[in-house]
């Protein structure tokens, strides 16, 4: 049986694995946003490459357009707890996060919105000054560093108003939005850029404007590592996916090096896959719990932890919805989730009485959804005026840079495991004063937008479960102050990368998926390199 100088069991509960096959490759764990980008632009240079997806291969087939029977069969429900002060902790205990187990990862769940980060969102150490309570460093690398993987992330992903790619219609939603923005006084605003096709590109059909390719896109016009690196990796002959495949180790030679994968089938089987590079992409909850679950004598708080760092500075975006009610019908509900973007809170501009800046974004849910999660827990006339006024409803949802603290974390909850006996992810939270002062601006500033185009009422809604986990394993300069380097490479593992949104130093205003694929075809490059001149 194979060894590693420091292989252990997790949890204590499993025992005994079979070896594949497959020589030692570059091992790649997830296949969302990070993973599936990193398997694609690898595979097209000729580097072979294993994927190891915790969930099964669905397609655009597969999926229903249904709300409540979509969820259940693309979220990751395996059990997780909560702890802090965010009110997730009342309504939602068991569902910290609301992110995909499936092929394509979260990016067959997602709003398609594709914002860049502003110049001074990589520096907000210098550019926001001391926040007392905040963990705030600067990024390693600059938006100089990225815009050229930011161009070729857009032209991949299809993102409209950029590179001459079409705007999507206006719908009723945006059409109020707008109408509104402009009462306002707002400047920026547009129906995108969104990586949804207003006509067909790169293989892809334009949006039929179904209302429903939120959470799965039968359609397939909106980006998806599903829908393209996928395939594209498939083609090569050089991609190896493991789909049901739940990594729960990482092991590591006498010398500190990664050199294989454990990972569980969907029969519960061990396996053992060997490694020349290890590349970890399963969102920032379960990236930062595989290191933790790696841990061994050598790395006795967790592998690639001898900073701490490894799950802390979790950040999650702030977050909140404004439903504006109306005379006349609005049918949100038509066209796309999400329409458009106001850009113009996006700015630092510290005399709001807050850091950083936040974007409003369309947003419609389904009758099913906003019963649910439009004021979790409530009952009574309030509830039910809510459900009635549906057809009259226009909504908007808030997304803004939360500040990092140390103390916000995923961490290992021993008492609760999962069904296979490992310990569960427990997400802690606790507001920063200055995330609590900006969403009571957003809060204010999307009444004014529906209130400037005639609305009757208003309603705010508190956070949904988590779709921006970000920071677990953040890039630092020092090796003290992080997780990873400027090219998402571990500090202390020479061949262990971080491929996802765990690397967030901060977590801007801006919806994260365009920089983690840009991230992602960056960090190919890099490896590409190390590979091909053998420090790797």
């Amino acid at each position: 049986m194979p060894r590693s100088s420091e292989n252990h069991t997790p949890g204590g509960s499993i025992t005994g694995f079979s070896v594949d096959q497959a020589e030692e490759a570059v091992v790649i764990i997830g296949s969302g946003a990070g993973g599936g980008t990193l398997a694609y632009e690898l595979t097209a240079a000729g580097i072979p490459v294993v994927v190891l997806e915790a969930g099964p291969y669905l397609t655009g087939d597969d999926y229903v357009n249904d709300e409540w029977e979509a969820f259940n069969q693309m979220a990751w429900l395996d059990p997780r707890t909560t702890s802090g002060s965010w009110r997730i902790t009342r309504d939602f205990p068991n569902l910290p996060a609301w992110i995909v187990k499936a092929v394509g990862g979260t990016t067959t769940h997602w709003s398609g919105a594709t914002p860049r980060f502003k110049a001074h969102e990589f520096k907000a150490r210098s550019a926001y000054g001391r926040i007392e309570g905040a963990n705030l460093i600067d990024w390693p690398i600059s938006l100089e560093d990225i815009a050229p993987f930011y161009d070729r992330a857009e032209k991949a992903m299809g993102s409209t108003h950029v590179h001459g790619r079409p705007p999507l219609p206006a719908n009723n939603n945006y059409k109020v939005f707008a109408n509104g923005a402009e009462r306002v006084g707002y400047r920026f605003y547009a129906t995108g850029p969104y990586a949804t096709n207003a006509e067909e590109y790169d293989g892809r059909p334009a949006s039929i404007q179904d209302g429903f390719n939120f959470q799965g896109d039968k359609n397939g016009s909106k980006w998806s590592t599903l829908v393209r690196e996928i395939p594209r990796a498939e083609e090569t002959g050089l991609l190896d996916l493991r789909v049901e495949s739940q990594a729960v180790q990482i092991t590591h030679d006498a010398s500190g090096k990664v050199d294989a994968v454990l990972y569980l089938d969907k029969d519960g089987n061990l396996h053992r896959q060997a490694a020349k590079i290890v590349c970890v992409a399963g969102n920032a909850i379960e990236t930062a719990r595989l290191l933790l679950l790696s841990g061994t004598p050598t790395f006795p708080e967790g592998l690639a932890n001898s900073s701490g760092h490894v799950g802390r500075n979790y950040m999650r975006h702030l977050t909140g919805t404004v439903w504006g009610y109306f005379d006349q019908p609005v049918r949100m509900y038509r066209g796309e989730t999400m329409a458009g973007v106001i850009a113009d809170e996006s700015v630092h501009d510290p005399d709001r009485g807050f850091a950083g800046g936040y974007y409003m974004e369309t947003i419609a849910l389904g009758p099913a959804f906003m019963a649910a999660f439009g004021e979790p827990g409530s009952w009574g006339p309030e509830f039910t005026k809510m459900i009635d006024q549906y057809l009259h409803t226009a909504g908007m949802w808030i997304v803004g840079e939360d500040m990092p603290q140390e103390s916000n974390r995923v961490a290992l909850n021993t008492t609760v495991k999962d069904q296979n006996g490992l310990p569960v992810p427990n997400v802690h939270y606790d507001d920063h004063p200055n995330d609590i002062a900006m969403r009571e601006h957003g809060y204010q500033a999307g009444e004014k937008v529906y209130e400037a185009v005639g609305a009757t009422g208003t309603h705010r809604t508190p956070p949904y479960p988590s779709t921006h986990n970000l920071g677990t394993a953040r890039m630092s300069e020092r090796a003290e102050d992080g997780v990873v380097d400027r090219w998402g490479r571990a500090h202390d593992v020479p061949n262990l990368f971080i491929s996802d949104g765990s690397v967030f130093t901060t977590g801007a205003a801006a919806n994260p998926t365009l920089t983690i694929v840009a991230l992602a075809i960056r960090q190919a490059e890099y490896i590409i390199e190390e590979l091909r001149t053998q420090r790797l």
